[in-house]
C-alpha cells in the first residue's frame, strides 16, 4: 500500500477512531507536518495528548483522543488564502461561524485561521475540523 497523502491518511485514521469512540490511536509514518498539525489540534483541544514513538522505520505517532471531532480532512487543493479572504473558506468547509477551525500553513508556521487573522498573514490551507 502506497500512501498518498499522510496527512489526509492521519486525519482519516484520528476521525474513524473518534467514531469508533476508541480512546487513542496511532499514526505511522510520522512527519514533521503532522506534528505540528496534532499540535494545534491539541491546542484547540480537539486531542488531548500525543506522543513521537521512534521504531526504526518512519516513527509514528500516539494520540490520546478527546471525543470532540465530529468532522475533520485535508483540503485539496491546498488552496492560497490572502489575510482577509478566510471567511469564503469558512462558509465552505465550516457548518458554522466560529464553529470549528481551517489548518493554515504560513510563513510564520502551522496555526488556525483565527490565529493567522489576528496576526494578519495569509497561508495555504491544509485542513478543517470541527
Amino acid at each position: 500500500m502506497t500512501l498518498m497523502d499522510p496527512l489526509a491518511d492521519a486525519l482519516t485514521n484520528i476521525r474513524n477512531n473518534e467514531l469508533q469512540v476508541n480512546e487513542s490511536c496511532s499514526i505511522s509514518p510520522a512527519s514533521k507536518l503532522i506534528g505540528q498539525v496534532l499540535s494545534t489540534m491539541q491546542k484547540e483541544n480537539y486531542i488531548s495528548e500525543f506522543e513521537y514513538i521512534d521504531d526504526d522505520k518512519a516513527g509514528k505517532f500516539e494520540v490520546e483522543l478527546e471525543g470532540n471531532i465530529n468532522q475533520c480532512g485535508v483540503i485539496k487543493p491546498r488552496h492560497s488564502v490572502k489575510k482577509d479572504e478566510f471567511e469564503k473558506f469558512e462558509k465552505r468547509y465550516l457548518p458554522a461561524k466560529n464553529f470549528g477551525i481551517l489548518i493554515v500553513t504560513t510563513p510564520e508556521g502551522i496555526m488556525t485561521h483565527n490565529e493567522a487573522k489576528e496576526k494578519g498573514i495569509g497561508g495555504r490551507l491544509l485542513a478543517y475540523m470541527y
